[in-house]
């Protein structure tokens, strides 16, 4: 008889949590290297005014004159001459007397000096807010590539950076690839070639390349709410042929392939048939619990939010919502017409949106408006202000009912 143990499965020390699809700056994020760092440098100042303000741009780069001193250092150093550095102009103050960090306003832009290390962690914080990272390739990864052929810059000992190459661009009197350049990119096609002088068509090419790895748009009805002015489930009163939690899971159904319903999850069980639970996970914390939660089943995906009590919204505001998403901001939402705010709960939220709600929960606010008003939004006037009008209490319920039924 075997007596060795039975195999078990191994146990995991970590929770299975999507993670967000980011690279080592954003989601979305280009390194450009295989010329003159000058060179990279003047590539993203002529890309800029084709690309910006419409897509949010972030630039990566080192301190060159800092690399050329420390490769001036290394060189002496091995030669074994003694080295001797000047004093700055201007004494630096980070790092003196225990400053590790300095936040200078300049009114135009904020300057944030710290000695805290760059990782992979921080790298994506730092630009969250940013739609589009260019990176100096010479000196950093990105998971894509814009590969420039140029012969005071070749690429032989880079290659290994070239894990997704995107966009190749030919510098002024070249025509081929480099053999091994050629031979490096064989086993999948050739990406698009472009003159480097060809702003115009790189700009656009940048522009269709973000266009494509725009996130799927995602449902979510709110109905987890306790209804306590209403004195009973708003969710499942009814206006029209359907409950609100049918009738709005339906009116996404026409923009999304994918409609979920934020729930408690003492409630998921009792939902109608037909329509998919979403439970909440953040638990107590109104609205921004269910925009949490889905955001946690699927951190990638945007996610078109309605509240269940809105019985006068139509087709006509969702229609014009989503045809003016913004996928470059944090989130596409309509203002209000009762206080010129943000209608968080008849939002597009974006991904990037994820880490500013959880950054304001950190904080102690768990208002997704008040997220909304601190981000890089999208504010948009709504076609029938009417159809944002909610319905929370016994008296609205009936005043709604006389409109709607008759």
């Amino acid at each position: 008889m075997d007596s060795s143990p039975t195999p078990t499965a191994k146990r995991s020390k970590h929770a299975a949590l999507a993670r967000p699809d980011l690279g080592e700056f954003g989601r979305h994020e280009l390194a450009i290297l295989g010329a003159p760092c000058g060179d990279i440098q003047a590539l993203v100042a002529h890309l800029l005014p084709h690309l910006a303000p419409a897509l949010r741009m972030a630039y990566v780069d080192a301190d060159h004159a800092a690399i050329r001193a420390a490769d001036e250092a290394a060189a002496t150093a091995a030669a074994g001459v003694p080295l001797h550095l000047a004093a700055p102009a201007t004494s630096p103050t980070l790092g003196e007397n225990g400053l590790s960090a300095e936040l200078v306003d300049y009114v135009a832009y904020r300057e944030l000096r710290t000695r805290r290390p760059l990782d992979r962690f921080s790298q994506p914080e730092l630009l969250a807010h940013e739609s589009v990272v260019l990176v100096n390739g010479n000196h950093f990864r990105a998971r894509q590539q814009v590969v420039i052929v140029d012969p005071r810059k070749p690429l032989d000992k880079k290659l290994d950076r070239l894990t997704d190459v995107r966009l190749i661009l030919l510098a002024d009197g070249q025509t081929d690839l480099p053999a091994g350049l050629a031979q490096h990119l064989s086993a999948a096609p050739l990406p698009p070639v472009l003159r480097l002088s060809d702003t115009a068509g790189i700009a656009a090419f940048i522009r269709q390349w973000y266009l494509l790895a725009v996130p799927v748009l995602r449902g979510l009805v709110l109905a987890g709410g306790r209804s306590e002015r209403m004195q009973t489930d708003k969710g499942a009163l009814h206006y029209h042929a359907l409950d609100q939690r049918q009738h709005t899971a339906a009116l996404l159904g026409e923009f999304c392939p994918d409609v979920r319903v934020s729930v408690r999850p003492d409630q998921a069980a009792a939902l109608p048939a037909g329509l998919k639970p979403l439970p909440d996970t953040f638990l107590n914390l109104g609205p921004l619990g269910g925009l949490l939660s889905a955001f946690q089943a699927d951190p990638n995906a945007a996610w078109l939010v309605l509240a269940c009590d809105l019985p006068f919204l139509t087709r006509t505001t969702l229609d014009f919502l989503v045809t003016n998403r913004q996928p470059a901001r944090a989130a596409t939402a309509l203002r209000s017409p009762w206080n010129d705010f943000p209608e968080p709960l008849v939002t597009i939220w974006e991904p990037r949106s994820y880490g500013q709600l959880l950054r304001f929960l950190g904080l102690g606010y768990s208002c997704p408006r008040k997220a909304l008003i601190n981000s890089d939004i999208e504010l948009l006037t709504p076609p029938v202000p009417e159809e944002l009008r909610n319905v929370n209490t016994p008296e609205e319920r009936a005043a709604a009912e006389r409109e709607l039924i008759g």
